[in-house]
């Protein structure tokens, strides 16, 4: 299945049947009085978050949704059937905006959050709810209301405690080949990742956390070269950035130069995403070339105060230890996080 993470849908709730005019006509009662019945309420329409999806790909080609319009009223009271409402499943991490107003309306984070998208119209009322002593036949009945319309897009972002960062081939989706059971596709070229990928890394029986893999990033990724907006977006609720850089066939200036090419598109999308906890990967340290450079890493990171871990996806060197740094990362920013929500409620 393709990867789809935007789509633009327009939504319409149903009209509200209409209410009946009508008197009672029976054999001992030939005045008996109004008698018509109310409309129904047209169908709503909604959003329901569903961990079971995983793209929009059911929105690529669905481009309008209308809801039914609720019964009319009748004769004998009888009222109109309300219409049946309207669920769109969408992926957890999905937003939710206004063409219009550019409102965000939903940001879906929980399985089964609902998020009211166009409400049904109420349901006319007929001419029995007008009847009063001094106007016994009433000869009034309301028309249904009309349902709601709203042009929406839908954006999704991924939910992931941490999200791997870095430029094309840098070694992201070995990384998350080797500590979770996610398949991504890798090879000795740039661009093999043209999707995110999620995995569940397991670090003990009762820890673990969300690791995504992002699409390499190149120079000019927040401008949407490469579209690195695209890509950028789905770090952007990541507690956690783990930064690679490939120390393999180039000296340590250069690959400083990577780290800072990379930071540079984060600020370029967002300063928050810059201002992110970052932990910092130097890999391929298998090769020689690249663990000569360790040292002189070392120092030029200090001078930034910048620690950093140094692993070879490849062989799994340094991936035990990078995965329980990672869940310490991860488990303060889930504390840190509940405590700012706790304050906040």
């Amino acid at each position: 299945m393709k990867f789809i993470d935007e789509a633009r849908i327009r939504v319409f709730g149903g009209d509200g049947g209409n209410g009946a005019c009508a008197f009672l006509r029976e054999k001992y009662r030939p005045m008996g009085g109004p008698s018509g019945g109310d409309g129904g309420r047209g169908g709503c329409v909604w959003a329901v978050a569903s961990s079971h999806m995983t793209t929009l790909q059911d929105y690529r080609f669905k481009r309008e949704i209308k809801a039914d319009r609720g019964g009319d009223g009748q004769g004998k009271g009888k009222h109109g059937r309300a219409a049946g409402d309207i669920e769109l499943p969408l992926p957890l991490g999905s937003i939710i905006r206004d063409l219009d107003s550019g409102q965000v309306v939903g940001d879906l984070v929980a399985d089964g959050q609902r998020v009211l998208l166009a409400g049904g119209g109420d349901g006319g009322r007929g001419n029995a709810r007008f009847a009063t002593p001094t106007n016994q036949a009433p000869r009034r009945a309301d028309h249904g209301g009309q349902g709601e319309q709203h042009s929406l897009e839908f954006e999704l972002r991924l939910l992931a405690d941490a999200g791997i960062i870095g430029l094309p081939n840098a070694g992201k989706s070995s990384l998350l080949s080797r500590l979770s059971a996610a398949r991504p596709r890798i090879a000795d070229y740039p661009f093999t990742t043209l999707v995110p990928t999620l995995g569940v890394v397991a670090v003990a029986e009762e820890a673990s956390f969300v690791m995504a893999d992002i699409p390499g990033l190149i120079e000019g990724a927040h401008q949407g070269h490469g579209l690195g907006t695209q890509f950028l977006r789905h770090v952007d609720r990541a507690a956690l950035l783990v930064h690679m850089v490939d120390a393999s066939g180039r000296d340590a200036e250069q690959v400083m130069v990577d780290f800072d090419t990379v930071n540079g598109e984060l600020r370029g999308f967002a300063e928050r995403l810059a201002n992110r906890p970052q932990v910092v990967v130097v890999n391929k340290t298998d090769l020689p070339d690249a663990a000569e450079l360790l040292p002189a890493l070392r120092r030029l990171f200090a001078e930034r105060n910048i620690a950093f871990e140094a692993i070879s996806a490849a062989t799994g060197e340094g991936c035990a230890r990078l995965a329980a740094v990672i869940w310490e990362q991860v488990r303060q920013q889930r504390g840190d996080n509940a405590e700012r929500q706790a304050m906040h409620d």
